[in-house]
C-alpha cells in the first residue's frame, strides 16, 4: 500500500513515530571525513527527517547499530555477575538494498551458524528496515554482480523528491501512522547496472591458495584493517575484561569490533601467530567473503557496496581483486 505526504505532514508522523522507535540513518557529518574540509557520512540516530541523507552512499555500514562497535556483556564484582540495563525500545534504520542483504549475512553467522548469539539476537529482534532507493549506482559499487541490488526483506520504503515523500508499507502496523496520506502507487525502483562489474570465478577451490598474485598485497597492504570496519558483512571481535582503578577485583567484560587484517588477530597462547604476511590475511578475506560462506549458506558473503575499495588508503579494490583470481582461474594470467 501506498502514500505520499508533504514534508510538514511526514514531520509530525516523524514525531509519533520517535515514541516507539529509536531511529537510525545516514547522516552528513560537516568537515568530519578523512580529510580537511572533507565532510564524513556514517550512521547515527536521527530526530528530524532532514537529518536522513538520501543522496550519498555512507562510507560506514548500519552494522553497527545491531552490532556494536564495543559492547558491555556484563559487570563483574568479586561474587557476582551483573548484565547491563538493556534498553527495549524498537529499532527503525534507514537503509539500501546491498545492506540489507548485508544483515541477512550477518544473521547467518550469529543466529543460523550453530547456537543463537544472545546479545546479537535481543538487539537484531527489534529492528524493521527502512529501505532507501538508490538513485544511481555509487562509485566502487558492484551489487547488481553480487545479487543484491533488488530486496524485498523490508516495512517501509520511503523516497523523498523535494518537499513530498513517497511511502510504501509492507507492515500493517505502520499503516495507522499514515491515516491521512494520500493514496498512491508507490514501490521501488533499483539499480541494474554498475560502473564497476565482479566476476566470482565458478570453479574456484583452495588450490588458488598457491596463486602468486597475492604477493602484490603483501606489499601494497598496510594492516590498518579499514576494510573489515566499513564492511557490512565483517562481523569479527575480540573480548576484553576491563578492571577498574579502585577495585582490581571488579570490571566489566566488552565485546569489541576486530579485524582479520590487523596484527595480533591470529596470536595464540604462547604467542604464536599464524598469518603474518598481509598477502595471506586478504587471501583469506577474499576467500570468506566469496568461497568459504558460499560453500556453507549457499551464496556470497560479499554484497558488492565497495566501502572497502572507498576505505583503502593503498587503493586495493576488492573487486579488481575478484576479477584477477577469475582470470588465474581461466588460465589468462
Amino acid at each position: 500500500m501506498g502514500f505520499s505526504l508533504n514534508l510538514t505532514e511526514f514531520k509530525n508522523i516523524f514525531e509519533e513515530l520517535k515514541k516507539e522507535y529509536t531511529v537510525y540513518a545516514p547522516k552528513l557529518f560537516k568537515n568530519k571525513g578523512t580529510y580537511s574540509d572533507t565532510n564524513m557520512v556514517r550512521y547515527d540516530e536521527i530526530h528530524d527527517i532532514e537529518d536522513i541523507e538520501f543522496d550519498q552512499k555512507s562510507h560506514y555500514s548500519p552494522k553497527e547499530v545491531i552490532l556494536p562497535i564495543t559492547q558491555t556483556l556484563f559487570y563483574f564484582t568479586e561474587d557476582e555477575v551483573i548484565e547491563p540495563k538493556f534498553n527495549d525500545k524498537k529499532i527503525l534504520i534507514f537503509l539500501r538494498s546491498c545492506d540489507i542483504h548485508a544483515v541477512k549475512r550477518l544473521d547467518e553467522i550469529y543466529l543460523k551458524n550453530g547456537g543463537e548469539d544472545y546479545y546479537y539476537r535481543r538487539l537484531r529482534e527489534k529492528v524493521k528496515f527502512v529501505l532507501m532507493q538508490c538513485e544511481k549506482s555509487f562509485e566502487n559499487c558492484f551489487c547488481v554482480s553480487m545479487n543484491t541490488n533488488e530486496t524485498k526483506d523490508y516495512s517501509l520504503f520511503i523516497k523523498r523528491k523535494g518537499d513530498i515523500l513517497f511511502i510504501e508499507v509492507k507492515e500493517e502496523e505502520f499503516l495507522s501512522y499514515l491515516h491521512n496520506g494520500k493514496s498512491e502507487e508507490v514501490s521501488p525502483s533499483f539499480i541494474e547496472k554498475n560502473e564497476v562489474t565482479a566476476n566470482v570465478p565458478k570453479d574456484l577451490d583452495i588450490s588458488i591458495f598457491k596463486s602468486p598474485i597475492w604477493e602484490e598485497y603483501a606489499s601494497r597492504c598496510i594492516a590498518c584493517g579499514r576494510c573489515n570496519t566499513v564492511c557490512g558483512t565483517c562481523g569479527c571481535f575480540t573480548m576484553q575484561d576491563i578492571f577498574y582503578k579502585d577495585n582490581v577485583n571488579t570490571g566489566e567484560r566488552r565485546r569489541v569490533w576486530a579485524s582479520c587484517q590487523v596484527d595480533g588477530f591470529t596470536t595464540m597462547a604462547g604467542g604464536h601467530e599464524f598469518r603474518k604476511d598481509k598477502g595471506d590475511r586478504m587471501r583469506f578475506k577474499v576467500m570468506h567473503k566469496i568461497y568459504d560462506f558460499n560453500k556453507r549458506f549457499g551464496y556470497h558473503m560479499c554484497v558488492g557496496c565497495g566501502r572497502c575499495d572507498d576505505a583503502c588508503p593503498e587503493y586495493i579494490s576488492f573487486s579488481n581483486c575478484v576479477n584477477k583470481l577469475n582470470k588465474v582461474v581461466k588460465g589468462e594470467i
